[in-house]
């Protein structure tokens, strides 16, 4: 996996931005949204880290309906293993395994949102490495001054994969703050996808 510098030195710089710029964005839009990623983790816990990017999160079934609603001011990527591809109009096809839309206003600016694809309907949301874990999509979000975010409980679940050391720094701050109800939604949730993870000795 590339680290920041990395992905900055290959694929161009980041603009910097924050849930209130992507409420801004998302003004209008007819579809649900959410901010996910580390920026969801400071929400809960109200420790400042640093950020490299802002995550809105969409279902993927609404790529096409995003690309529609930032026509004329964001062009839209589908980011997929390393390779870059426009969606410039509702023909084109998003790939199975695609799970992040990168925008920026042209090929000479700055990368501005990493909008994550996620296995959600209307209803229910769906874990990308495990499908036997489901939650009704309200169950998943919470809101503060107007912002939804991903509940932390499913966002370390997302960032259990292949914890980095930002990740394992997330799940110290979130870890003493969850109430007993999403504390054992993780465990049993870890226990599912990622039975031996490290994480449940301290869940």
């Amino acid at each position: 996996m590339l680290d920041h510098d990395e992905i900055v030195r290959l694929y161009g710089p980041w603009r910097a931005r924050s849930p209130h710029d992507a409420a801004e964005l998302f003004a209008g839009y007819g579809g649900r949204w959410w901010i996910a990623g580390g920026w969801a983790i400071e929400a809960f816990t109200g420790i400042a880290r640093a950020h490299d990017d802002v995550d809105p999160s969409i279902p993927r079934s609404d790529v096409h309906a995003l690309r529609r609603h930032v026509s004329e001011r964001l062009d839209v990527w589908q980011a997929d293993d390393g390779a870059l591809r426009p969606i410039v109009n509702d023909t084109d096809s998003l790939s199975q395994t695609c799970e992040n839309l990168w925008l920026r206003r042209s090929g000479a600016d700055p990368w501005e949102y990493d909008v994550i694809l996620m296995g959600a309907t209307p209803a229910t949301w769906t874990y990308k490495r495990d499908a036997r874990i489901s939650l009704p999509i309200n169950e998943i979000l919470w809101a503060r001054d107007g912002i939804s975010y991903l509940c932390p409980e499913v966002q370390l679940l997302h960032k259990a994969s292949r914890p980095r050391p930002k990740d394992q720094a997330d799940f110290d701050a979130c870890v003493r703050l969850l109430d007993p109800e999403p504390r054992a939604w993780l465990r049993m949730a870890l226990t599912l996808a990622h039975p031996g993870h490290p994480w449940l000795a301290h869940l």
